[in-house]
């Protein structure tokens, strides 16, 4: 199994809970998804079944979206203390070399 279809790790918290019933799509899965042909007298795809899967997609971008969101905060939390650490040990230089 390759990275690209690894499942998420486990929710953290905050986030919506999912059933472990539930298996995240995969983008094999997406590309591959075939629907049924209507029945007899009618063209075209099943209406319940592009709907259930566009729903089910629809969910899992939700997820996808959140997880960004939450890389995005930590990102900017930890570029946000490595900034102070660096004007504290910036102080710290300037302090030593005025006593020095």
């Amino acid at each position: 199994m390759n990275a690209r279809n690894q499942r998420p790790g486990p929710p953290s918290a905050g986030t919506t809970y999912r059933s472990t019933a539930y298996t995240s799509l995969l983008p094999w899965q997406v590309r591959e998804r075939r629907f049924a042909p209507t029945g007899l007298g009618r063209r075209g795809l099943n209406p319940d079944d592009v709907y259930a899967f566009l729903d089910r997609v629809a969910v899992d971008m939700a997820a996808v979206y959140a997880a960004l969101a939450d890389s995005r905060r930590e990102t900017a939390r930890i570029k946000a203390g490595l900034r102070r650490w660096q004007t504290d040990q910036a102080r710290a230089r300037n302090e030593r070399d005025q006593l020095q």
